[in-house]
Formats: structure tokens, sequence, C-alpha cells
């Protein structure tokens, strides 16, 4: 008997029948979503501003992989997951009955929340909860939030791109989200308010914030960053298609602007994400006593000078 027992503590424990079960249990969770997720997934394919959504989900699951050294190894289910399966079937019926979309595609995160609880329970969670908090960036923003956001991104883009011009000698004059140039009057309009940027590069900056290997403030300034990063490659594209359209002329400046900048503007946002984490790294470094990165060092990153006593 004792023999068995200590044959029974020796094993070691069956995780891949726990990936399988939780695995399983997500999936028909998605299944019954399926409606929500054919309609999310024609968003992203139609809606340049969440475009990003495709990567969305492809990446909570790379992170899922990224933390499994702390995924759990056995069944612990909480009875808790049953409250959130019921808010989330509660929130599906609302917003189906009153037909608020928004409600139902929300509804997904307590209803994948609950169904980790109730298969390996809070240690699960722990394991998954950023995962599941991620894969709110493939939901659009309500209407109402975007139009809240939409106007001040718009000022702010149209008042700081005159600001620039007239910075470097450009005759330049604003009224309302118009820019007056000496011979063409160029509207800030809806479309270029840095909108789309700013919730692309914050997917971008949070996944990163994740990964690295940081202190929290750091996670959390990487993360914030990008709403300057976005606001200011928005800004620089406008004020720079008002140059060319005083240098080059107009029929340039409008395929450059629609077109080019377009494209160059996320490759300028990681370029200066790049920047600040390298200044980061210059600032300050993870003392060595500390390898779980909790306390830095407010020292230059220089190298040492030895000594004599």
């Amino acid at each position: 008997m004792s023999a068995a027992v200590g044959n029974t503590n020796s094993s070691p424990p069956n995780r891949p029948s726990i990936w399988v079960i939780a695995t399983a249990v997500v999936v028909l969770t998605l299944v019954g979503y399926w409606t929500v997720m054919v309609e999310l997934a024609d968003n992203w394919f139609s809606n340049p501003q969440y475009s990003h959504g495709v990567f969305v989900g492809p990446f909570a699951l790379f992170l899922l992989w990224h933390r499994r050294n702390i995924a759990p190894v056995e069944l612990s289910g909480s009875i808790w997951g049953l409250a959130f399966l019921v808010v989330a079937a509660s929130m599906r019926v609302v917003g189906a009955m009153y037909y608020v979309g928004t409600l139902e595609q929300y509804s997904l995160f307590p209803a994948l929340t609950g169904a980790i609880l109730c298969v390996v329970g809070l240690k699960g969670l722990k394991w998954a909860g950023p995962s599941i908090a991620y894969l709110l960036f493939m939901v659009p923003l309500h209407g109402r939030v975007a139009g809240l956001l939409s106007d001040p991104l718009q000022k702010i883009a149209t008042v700081a791109s005159t600001f620039l011009l007239q910075a470097v000698g450009i005759p330049a004059d604003r009224e309302g989200t118009v820019i007056h140039l000496s011979d063409i009057d160029v509207g800030v309009v809806e479309a270029c308010n840095g909108l789309r940027m700013l919730v692309t590069f914050f997917a971008i900056t949070t996944a990163l914030a994740v990964v690295v290997r940081r202190p929290l403030w750091q996670k959390l300034v990487i993360a914030a960053s990008a709403i300057p990063i976005a606001l200011a490659c928005n800004i620089t594209r406008i004020a720079g298609t008002c140059v060319l359209h005083e240098t080059v002329g107009h029929e340039l400046a409008d395929k450059v602007f629609h077109d080019l900048a377009g494209w160059l503007m996320m490759p300028v946002a990681l370029t200066l994400l790049w920047v600040e984490i390298k200044i980061l790294d210059r600032l300050f470094v993870l003392l060595p006593e500390q390898p779980g990165g909790h306390m830095v060092s407010l020292i230059p990153s220089v190298t040492p000078v030895a000594t004599v006593q």
C-alpha cells in the first residue's frame, strides 16, 4: 500500500490533459460566440481603423505560451466562474433585445473569464487573464466613445500642425479644423484625426509592455507612450503635407498625403518607440541582486570604474 502511495505522489502532473480541457472549453465558448466573431472579423477587414484586430487573437495565444511557466497543472475549478457566465449571458441577451452590438461583443470577456474559472480556477485566471484582457483590442470602440475622442484629436492635430508650420516659416493660419496656406486651404477631416494610429499603436505598445522584462513603471510608460508618439506622427504627417503643398505642388502633396505618408507613419512610430526603449536602457539598469527587475538603478548605464583602497 505504501509503495502505491509513493508512486502516486511521484508521478508527474498531467499537464497535457489540462491544456486539452482548457482549450476545449475556450473553443466551445468561441463557438457559442460564432456570430459575434464573424461581425468582429468583418469589421477588421472593412474598417482600416481596426485592421490590427486580425493580429490580436494570435498574439493572445502567444501570450498564453509566453506565460506557460505559471500555467496550472491540475483542475481546480471555481464556482465564481458561473457568476461570470451568468453576467455574460445577461449582457448578450440585453444586447440582442435592444440591438446593442457592442454589448454582445463585450460579453465575450466575462464568458471567457467564467470558462477559465470553471476549469482551472484563480490560478488559471492569473495565467490567462492578460490574454483575455488583450483581446479587448479586437473590439471596436463604441460610436459615442470614438466620437468623444475624435473631436479633441482633430483639434489637437490642427492646432499643433499650424504651430509647427509657423515655427518653420510657412505662412499658415487656423480656422476651426482648417489650415489656411498661401493659396490653398487644408482641412483636417475626421479621418485624419489620428485615432486609427492611436488605437493600433496602443495595441502594439501594450503587447510590447506585456512581454518585455522590465519594472512595472517602465511597462506602463511604454504602453502610455502610444499617445504622444501617435499624436506626434499624425501632426508630422499633416504638417509635412502642408509643406509639400507650399513647395512642390498640390498634386504631389495629395498623393503623398493619401498614400506614402500613411504607410510611413507606422515605421516612424516604431522607430520612436525603439528610441524610447534605448533611452530607458541608458538611464536605468536592473540591479544585479534584483533578477525579477522590481527595482532599478538611477545610475546611468556606464562601465564601472574599479577603485583602489
